[in-house]
């Protein structure tokens, strides 16, 4: 987990002015200069006295999501904390670009910021035009959550572990087909990649959305899924769905129960989503600044990580510049995994 050193300015003391020589226009001016003195901490602090009006939240992706729970989360403490209005705005459609390439082009003022997930960087390599360039036009500002997808099946496949999953989709070729949101979302991607680590062939159903094709696995209409942990615990509790594993380092708090890929001898199999705040590229640096150490503060608030850990995000921070490289890395990561299984969202 990285957290980001935090410094404060110290206030400067100021000598009072004296009063002995120069009547009353002197203690006036002197009075001028130590009123603008005792300010001036303050406007650095507070870049340009920011926020002075209302700041939007763009979600590109539906209420409910992992990065819209985020989002409001967030939402509501930072306008506890500016005592300005903070408006979260979901503008969903194509994976999460119009919402994403809407922040890109607002003006970088720290009045939009965008929380997203690691479709940020999937996209570019499955669409031919996303209308934005994950690096370039977007300045990184906070990591504020790790999310965990959990391998699932439908209850009626029989199967109860990862290693169920392999061993019949070996044995019994074109029995399994798996659902996602949507081509190029994290769920589409992660089972492409624990396809390629098990060397295992099971077909894409791809929906509109996650609603659509949770309600064809519960169906039966398809066999298994990747889902983010807090919509897959509650089918699974309910019996509808069987937890084959969890495609991370560890397990998951609200899933204990439920052991991790590796555990089960899948190894390399990591399949989190990194979730954080971006503005536009040209931002000023005091806003970043200052934006960063609003989320540091907030995300580190013992009821908000036990809030967001019930709904299986593992709150965590960063520095811009290590968020900025992990945004790095991770395109390069997914871009590898998209071309081997030559992902396209004009399939």
């Amino acid at each position: 987990m990285i957290r980001p050193s935090r410094a404060r300015g110290a206030r400067s003391p100021h000598r009072p002015p004296s009063t002995t020589a120069g009547g009353a226009l002197a203690v006036a001016a002197a009075i001028v200069v130590v009123v603008a003195s005792a300010l001036a901490p303050d406007a650095r602090a507070q870049p340009s006295a920011w926020p002075r009006q209302a700041v939007r939240v763009i979600v590109p992706y539906s209420p409910g999501t992992g990065a819209d729970i985020l989002a409001r989360t967030l939402g509501t403490r930072l306008a506890e904390r500016w005592g300005q209005p903070v408006l979260v705005e979901n503008r969903v459609g194509a994976s999460g670009n119009i919402g994403t390439a809407s922040v890109a082009r607002a003006a970088p003022d720290g009045y939009t910021l965008l929380m997203n997930v690691n479709s940020h960087v999937i996209n570019r390599s499955v669409f031919k035009d996303t209308g934005y360039d994950p690096i370039r036009d977007f300045a990184p500002v906070s990591m504020t959550a790790w999310g965990r997808l959990m391998l699932v099946a439908n209850a009626g496949t029989g199967l109860r572990t990862a290693n169920d999953l392999v061993k019949e989709a070996r044995a019994n070729a074109g029995r399994f087909n798996y659902a996602s949101p949507g081509i190029g979302t994290p769920h589409h991607v992660a089972m492409e990649f624990f396809k390629q680590q098990t060397g295992i062939d099971i077909l894409h159903v791809p929906h509109k959305g996650t609603a659509g094709a949770v309600t064809d696995l519960v169906g039966g209409q398809v066999q298994v899924m990747f889902l983010p942990i807090h919509v897959a615990m509650a089918q699974v509790r309910a019996g509808r769905l069987n937890a084959l594993g969890i495609g991370s380092p560890k397990r998951d708090p609200s899933a204990a129960e439920v052991p991790t890929l590796a555990e089960q001898g899948l190894k390399n199999i990591d399949t989190d989503m990194w979730y954080g705040v971006l503005v536009p590229a040209a931002t000023p640096r005091d806003i970043v600044v200052a934006l960063n150490r609003a989320v540091v503060d907030i995300m580190a608030l013992p009821d908000v990580r036990a809030g967001l850990a019930k709904q299986g995000l593992d709150a965590t921070t960063s520095t811009p510049e290590a968020f900025g490289k992990l945004i790095e890395a991770d395109l390069a990561r997914w871009q590898r995994v998209v071309e081997q299984a030559k992902i396209s969202a004009s399939d």
